[in-house]
């Protein structure tokens, strides 16, 4: 596609599967954003990570712990990228891509379902090694879910597309 309709479609467009990658993206965003905060505080640039009473949530015990270290390194980077993937998928293509380029939605679909798969694995972990939740990690994992769920009816029309059933 022209990069100037591609830039006009992905501003101006007004369809109902665009609408929702829109929203994808914002919830991706999101996540990217915790994970940004999450790496200021893990490697220092901020002391303190503002948490939920209770205790059920513990973001400076969870982000702290050896779990968010098992990487070489913090895991809040690798979160922020792991969003920005997702982002990136949501906004490739234009309005009608689920027709003219029913691999990108798959491929998106395919991410957002490792996601969610990843997400909860990622809570599994926290919990069992830390007795605590890293709350701005468990407000990801929403996003993630939600994001597939947004992402289905493109999913849909993709596989139809390509099926030839549609």
């Amino acid at each position: 596609m022209d990069p100037q309709q591609l830039s006009y479609e992905l501003r101006k467009g007004n369809t109902p599967d665009l609408n929702k990658r829109r929203q994808i993206i914002g919830l991706s965003m999101l996540g990217a954003a915790i994970g940004e905060l999450i790496t200021l505080y893990q490697t220092g640039v901020i002391d303190e990570l503002p948490s939920l009473p209770g205790s059920f949530f513990d973001a400076n015990k969870v982000d702290a712990s050896n779990y968010a270290y098992k990487f070489n390194g913090p895991d809040g980077p690798l979160m922020t990228v792991n969003y920005g993937i997702t982002a990136m998928l949501a906004s490739m293509g234009g309005e009608n891509r689920a027709h003219d380029q029913p691999l990108v939605p798959l491929a998106m679909g395919a991410k957002l379902l490792f996601d969610a798969f990843l997400t909860t694995e990622l809570a599994r972990e926290e919990w069992a090694e830390n007795k605590a939740f890293c709350e701005y990690c468990q407000v990801a994992t929403l996003a993630s879910f939600a994001s597939l769920a947004i992402a289905m009816p493109e999913i849909t029309t993709a596989l139809q597309t390509l099926t030839g059933k549609r």
